[in-house]
């Protein structure tokens, strides 16, 4: 389904589906070791997709179903996912060892953080997403008998809408300073939206507020006929397997703005990361290289900016 001004969506359809894609990789990632989320492969199962569930359980495998030498695929996501939860893992651990005690997860999804982290006394987390997506999380998460580690305030509205009352009415403070996490995020917003969203972090940020973030690449430049083409061709094998997403629906194309310039040029100082780094310094083997920054996550970089 291409995307829209006013769609909606739930962790079966559309982009809402890359969430639970996202969680099968938690949960391989999990069983292999890397990682410790408990509460991705229940999730991923309560979903329903069944190429999904079928992957996340090890009844299907990458090998099954990737394009033979393609650079974008299934196998490359749970090395990529563990070597990112742990990036935003430790971001929060580093926050609220400074003491920060409100922290906000932008487009939460399936992300259990508030369920598995071990937060300090005193720490809220905010989550905020769709209210369809919302609403099925928190019930299936008490369905599994799971209880946050944290005071947990959701936050059931579109980033479209106006999020920042939203998310002040459910308690946020914004003199005291948070912390902050876009993961998976900024692809599916316009660039425009992706500007609109850092105005509003900025504009809520007290002095020492935190913002993990994990950019994707400008890909003005490329022919976006050619990477949709390459894309296809991908995952044509996961629709002989019933899994039929089309990716190249639910992104948005256009000039971006690098995050750590803008945000630079609004006062935060930022440390970036490659995908390369993050993953070689977690101990995972690298993404094989393509000439299309669309085709594979090595385009990805991560940020962590601190405001003042």
């Amino acid at each position: 389904m291409t995307r829209t001004d006013d769609d909606t969506w739930d962790l079966a359809t559309s982009v809402g589906t890359t969430a639970t894609m996202v969680a099968a990789a938690r949960a391989i990632a999990t069983n292999d070791g890397a990682i410790d989320d408990p509460f991705a492969e229940p999730l991923v199962r309560a979903v329903g997709v069944d190429f999904l569930t079928r992957w996340a359980t090890g009844e299907l495998t990458a090998s099954d179903v990737d394009d033979e030498g393609t650079p974008w695929g299934l196998s490359q996501m749970p090395a990529a996912m563990a070597a990112r939860t742990r990036y935003f893992d430790q971001f929060f651990s580093d926050a609220a060892a400074a003491g920060i005690r409100q922290a906000v997860i932008l487009a939460s999804g399936l992300d259990a953080r508030a369920y598995r982290l071990d937060w300090p006394p005193g720490m809220t987390v905010y989550e905020i997403d769709q209210p369809e997506v919302i609403e099925f999380k928190t019930t299936t998460l008490a369905g599994l008998g799971a209880q946050p580690k944290a005071e947990l305030r959701t936050v059931a509205i579109d980033l479209r809408e106006d999020w920042p009352t939203a998310l002040v009415a459910a308690g946020f403070d914004p003199a005291q300073p948070s912390a902050w996490i876009a993961e998976g995020l900024y692809g599916y917003l316009p660039p425009e939206a992706q500007d609109r969203l850092l105005d509003a972090v900025t504009a809520l940020g007290a002095s020492g507020t935190r913002l993990g973030s994990e950019a994707v690449p400008n890909t003005s430049d490329m022919d976006p006929e050619e990477s949709r083409q390459r894309m296809r061709e991908a995952t044509a094998k996961w629709r002989e397997h019933g899994f039929d997403l089309d990716f190249t629906e639910l992104g948005y194309e256009g000039e971006r703005h690098d995050v750590g310039e803008y945000l630079g040029a609004r006062g935060w100082t930022s440390v970036a990361t490659p995908m390369a780094d993050l993953l070689a310094s977690n101990g995972f083997d690298p993404i094989p290289e393509t000439d299309d920054a669309r085709q594979t996550m090595n385009g990805v970089t991560y940020f962590t900016s601190t405001l003042g």
